[in-house]
């Protein structure tokens, strides 16, 4: 099966989910992480029954409906999900970004880089482990 990747941003107060991969761009919003995966999923369908009607040709794994799509967080959707939960200080200490980085990430300022997204995503994932460990002690 043929993973389609699509990244999903905070952009302007609402997720955005996008991705190039199958004929053109496919692009979705919503308010929330699991609106905006809801209303991609309904924009690709859309976007490749189009692409069908057109008479536009259209991978194999496509048309033999062969495919997921991955949604990706990037920096700016992890910490809006993390602002509030975790302080950027306590994400800056588990990551090595400083915080006015991880500030500019989350504001759309600076897109993080792939191994930054990475970095984010174990840092935010070690902080939850550590608390999950400490909610054994009560």
């Amino acid at each position: 099966m043929k993973k389609i990747k699509v990244m999903v941003e905070w952009v302007d107060n609402n997720f955005s989910a996008g991705t190039g991969q199958v004929n053109g761009v496919v692009m979705a919003t919503g308010k929330t992480l699991e609106g905006v995966e809801d209303s991609f999923r309904q924009a690709f369908e859309f976007h490749i029954e189009g692409s069908k009607k057109d008479g536009d040709k259209l991978p194999s794994y496509i048309v033999d409906n062969n495919y997921e799509l991955d949604f990706k967080l990037g920096a700016s959707a992890m910490l809006h999900l993390a602002d509030g939960l975790i302080s950027r200080s306590a994400i800056s200490k588990a990551t090595g970004i400083n915080e006015k980085q991880l500030s500019h990430y989350l504001t759309g300022h600076r897109v993080a880089r792939e191994a930054q997204n990475e970095k984010i995503a174990a840092g935010i994932i070690k902080i939850s482990k550590q608390v999950n460990t400490l909610s054994h002690i009560v």
